[in-house]
C-alpha cells in the first residue's frame, strides 16, 4: 500500500483551485500524468529577471522593467488598425502601455484612470518616447513584492499561460509533505545536498540561470533520486529472478559438436566467450536472465541457436521469439536446415499460421517432436503448450519490460530466458533498462567481413548517384534507397518515398520496388522476397528496412537526408548491407547547410563502424530521452535525470542499490522503510508489492 504520507501528492490535479476540466486536460497533456506529483517534474526551463525597477528617466529600453507608475489617460485607436494606448507616468516621465486586439472595458478595469499601479514588461523606445507593448503584469501597489523578483519560466502548451502554471505550481509544492530522508547521511553531506524538499523547492525558483542546468546541485539531488529509485526496482526484480530454481542445463556437446563441425566458419572469440557465459548460467541452479548485445552481423544467431542446443541435449524444448514476421522467418530460414542436418526439428508459428496446419503444430509442440519452435508474439498466447520448454530467446527491438520479461519465462518449467538485441546500447542506458539482467557483449565480427565504404555527399550529386547505382546494379549487385523521415512539412515520408520511386521507376523500370510501413505485412513480405530472389535488384524503403533484412547480395545503400536521422538509426540502416562478404558502400546524402551536430553525426559514420561507440556517441549528441528512438521503446524515461550528465550518479546508485538490498534485503530498517517511500514516489509500486511488511 502507498504510504499514507504521500496521499496528498497522489491527489488528482483537479483538486488544485482554479483547476477547471479545460485546465485539467491540457496540464494532462503537459506533465505527462492526472496526479499532483506529475506536477513536481515539470521543471523550469528558464527565468526572467524583475528586479530592475528604475525610475522611468533612467529607464534603459531593452530591458524587463518592474515600474510603479500612475495611470494618467486612455486613447482609443482611431482606426482598426491602431494599437489602443494608455499613458502612464511616475514623477520623471511618462510610459504608453500598448495594446492590440483587445477589449477597452477590461483594460479600463484594469487600470482606471488616476489610480497607481505595478505594471513588468519590456520596455522599448519608439521616435524617442517609452513605450510597454502588452505589459506582462498589472497589479496593484501591494503586490509588487509577488513581482519584485525571479519569474520561473515552464515549458507551456497553448491555452496555458505561464502566470498559470506558475499558481498551480505553488499550490503543488506547497502539498509537498517533509519526507523520511531515504539517502545515506553521510552521502549526502560530501554530496553537500539538500533533503528533498528544500532541493525540490529551490529547483522550482531558480535564482540564477546556473541553476537551471542539470548539473546544479538541486537538480543533482533529485535526479540521483529517481536514479536511485530506478536501480533498486531492478536490482529487486533481478534478486527475486535469483531466488527463483532454476534447472540445471548440461548438455553433452554432442549435437553442438555436430553443426560447429557443419559450419562454414570458426566461432570469433567473442562469440565462444559469451557462450560460456550462457553455458555457466545454464548450469546454474537458478533462472538464467541474460541479455545479449551484438552489433549487425556479429554473429547473435549462432550463438543463440547453440545454447538452445544445450538445452535439447538435455531432452528438453527452446524458443525464439522475434519482434516481426519477417525475422520470425528469417530465424526459421537459418535454423531449420541446420537442426534438419542433425536430426531435429524446427518449426515456425506465426499469426499466419492458420487452421490443420496449425493444429498439427501446436499437437507436435505438446508433445515434444518439435525441438525448437520459432515465432512471433504467437508463441505466447494462451493454447501454445509446449511437452517441456526450457529455455527461450528472446530477438528484442526493445518491446519488453522488465515484468514482462519475467512473465515469458513463465511457459515453460522454470525456464531461461535469453534476451538478444542487435542495436547497440551504451553501458548507461543497459543499467538503467536491463539491470535486472546479467549482461554479454559480441564485440567483434566475423573474419572476412568487409567494412563498408561510407561517403557523405551533398544532394546536389544526385545524378552522379544515380549513374553509380546504375553501373552497381550491372554487376548483379542489389540496392537500397531509404527516402528521408520529413520534418514538419506539408510531405510525409510514404510520399517523399513514392516520388523517389516514381523518378527511379522511370530510369530503372521493374528492377525498382517500393516498402513502406503503412503497407500490410502481406505486402511488405512479398516486395522483400522478390528483393531477396533479384526479382527486384533496386528497394526504394522508409524507415521500416531499419531492423534485420537479411539480404546478402545488397551491397549498396543510399540515404538521403542523412542528416534528418540519428547516429544510431543511421548505424541500423548501413547494418542492411553488411550481411555478406561483399565489399559494399554507403553514400549519405545530406542538404547543406548542416548543423554542428549534423556534421558531427555524418563524420562519425564515415569513421566508425563500431556500434557501442556510434551509441555512446549518440547519448553524449542528444542525451538518454531521445538515443535509438528509445522514446518509442521499453527504455526508461527519465523525468529530472539526463543520462547525458548524470553518467556518473547512475552508476553510484547502481552499486547503492545492491549495498542496500545485501545489508536489508526486505527494506525493513528506518532507511529501507524511507527507501520504500521512495519507491512508490517514483510510481515504482510493482516492486515494493514482491515486500511483504
Amino acid at each position: 500500500m502507498r504510504p499514507e504520507i504521500l496521499y496528498p501528492l497522489f491527489a488528482d490535479i483537479a483538486s488544485i483551485k482554479g483547476v477547471g476540466e479545460r485546465a485539467k486536460k491540457l496540464l494532462c497533456n503537459l506533465i505527462g500524468g492526472d496526479k499532483i506529483v506529475n506536477m513536481l517534474w515539470h521543471l523550469p526551463s528558464n527565468i526572467i529577471d524583475r528586479t530592475y525597477s528604475p525610475r522611468l528617466a533612467n529607464a534603459i529600453p531593452g530591458r524587463i522593467c518592474t515600474i510603479t507608475a500612475k495611470v494618467v489617460e486612455h486613447i482609443a485607436p482611431k482606426t482598426s488598425k491602431q494599437p489602443y494606448r494608455v499613458v502612464v507616468e511616475d514623477d520623471t516621465e511618462q510610459l504608453s502601455l500598448i495594446f492590440f486586439k483587445v477589449y477597452p472595458e477590461s483594460i479600463k478595469k484594469a487600470l482606471p484612470i488616476g489610480a497607481m499601479r505595478v505594471i513588468s514588461g519590456k520596455l522599448e523606445s519608439f521616435n524617442g518616447q517609452l513605450q510597454m507593448p502588452h505589459p506582462d503584469y498589472i497589479a496593484k501597489p501591494e503586490e509588487l513584492k509577488n513581482i519584485l523578483g525571479m519569474e520561473t519560466v515552464y515549458p507551456l502548451t497553448a491555452g496555458l499561460s505561464n502566470k498559470m502554471l506558475g499558481r498551480y505550481m505553488a499550490q503543488a509544492l506547497a502539498k509537498v509533505p517533509d519526507l523520511p530522508e531515504w539517502q545515506d547521511e553521510k552521502f549526502l553531506a560530501q554530496q553537500k545536498w539538500n533533503d528533498f524538499k528544500t532541493a525540490l523547492f529551490n529547483v522550482h525558483h531558480p535564482k540564477h540561470q546556473a541553476d537551471l542546468e542539470p548539473f546544479a546541485k538541486d537538480r543533482c539531488r533529485l535526479a540521483y533520486d529517481e536514479l536511485l529509485a530506478n536501480q533498486l526496482t531492478l536490482a529487486i526484480v533481478r534478486q527475486r529472478v535469483k531466488k527463483q530454481a532454476g534447472r540445471v542445463l548440461k548438455g553433452n556437446g554432442l549435437l553442438r559438436k555436430k553443426i560447429l563441425e557443419k559450419l562454414p566458419f570458426r566461432l570469433t572469440s567473442a562469440q565462444e566467450r559469451v557462450l560460456c557465459e550462457i553455458y555457466a548460467d545454464q548450469a546454474a541452479p537458478f533462472r538464467m536472465l541474460r541479455l545479449v548485445q551484438g552489433d549487425v552481423g556479429s554473429g547473435k544467431t549462432i550463438v543463440a541457436f547453440l545454447a538452445m542446443l544445450n538445452a535439447v541435449e538435455c531432452g528438453a524444448q527452446a524458443a525464439i521469439m522475434a519482434p516481426t514476421e519477417i525475422l520470425a522467418k528469417q530465424h526459421f530460414e537459418t535454423i531449420a536446415p541446420l537442426c534438419e542436418e542433425i536430426g531435429l526439428k524446427a518449426d515456425l508459428l506465426t499469426g499466419k499460421t492458420k487452421g490443420k496446419q496449425r493444429k498439427q503444430l501446436l499437437l507436435d509442440l505438446s508433445e515434444g517432436k518439435i525441438n525448437i519452435l520459432i515465432g512471433t508474439h504467437a508463441l505466447f498466447q494462451e493454447e501454445v503448450t509446449f511437452k517441456d520448454l526450457a529455455f527461450v530467446v528472446v530477438d528484442e527491438q526493445h518491446r519488453f519490460g522488465v515484468h514482462q520479461r519475467l512473465l515469458l519465462s513463465e511457459k515453460g518449467s522454470k525456464a531461461d530466458v535469453l534476451v538478444m538485441t542487435a542495436t547497440p546500447i551504451p553501458r548507461t542506458l543497459v543499467l538503467t533498462a536491463y539491470g535486472d539482467m546479467e549482461y554479454s557483449k559480441i564485440d567483434q565480427v566475423p573474419e572476412g567481413r568487409k567494412p563498408v565504404d561510407t561517403r557523405v555527399l551533398p544532394l546536389d550529386k544526385l545524378p552522379d548517384v544515380v549513374a553509380a547505382v546504375k553501373r552497381k546494379l550491372a554487376t548483379k549487385a542489389r540496392a537500397y534507397w531509404v527516402c528521408p523521415l520529413v520534418e514538419e512539412s506539408e510531405k510525409s515520408d510514404l510520399a517523399a518515398a513514392e516520388e523517389r520511386f516514381a523518378a527511379l521507376q522511370k530510369i530503372f523500370g521493374a528492377d525498382v520496388g517500393l516498402v513502406h510501413g503503412k503497407m500490410k505485412e502481406k505486402e511488405k513480405d512479398a516486395v522483400m522476397e522478390r528483393f531477396k530472389k533479384g526479382e527486384i535488384k533496386l528497394l526504394v524503403a522508409t524507415t521500416v528496412i531499419e531492423v534485420g533484412v537479411n539480404v546478402p547480395e545488397a551491397t549498396l545503400m543510399i540515404i538521403e537526408h542523412a542528416e534528418r536521422f540519428g547516429l544510431a538509426q543511421l548505424h541500423q540502416l548501413r547494418g542492411r548491407i553488411k550481411r555478406g562478404f561483399e565489399a559494399s558502400t554507403c553514400l549519405l546524402l545530406y542538404n547543406p547547410p548542416l548543423s554542428e551536430t549534423a556534421k558531427e553525426r555524418l563524420n562519425i559514420m564515415r569513421e566508425s563502424e563500431d556500434g557501442f561507440m556510434i551509441a555512446e556517441k549518440d547519448l553524449d549528441l542528444r542525451g538518454g530521452g531521445e538515443i535509438l528512438g528509445t522514446r518509442q521503446s521499453g527504455f526508461t524515461e527519465f523525468k529530472v535525470a539526463d543520462m547525458s550528465v548524470h553518467k556518473n550518479l547512475l552508476h553510484i546508485a547502481n552499486q547503492d542499490a545492491k549495498l542496500i538490498l545485501e545489508k536489508d534485503p526486505n527494506l525493513e530498517t528506518p532507511r529501507g522503510q524511507a527507501l520504500r517511500t521512495l519507491l512508490y514516489l517514483f510510481e515504482k509500486d510493482d516492486s515494493v508489492r514482491n515486500y511483504k511488511g
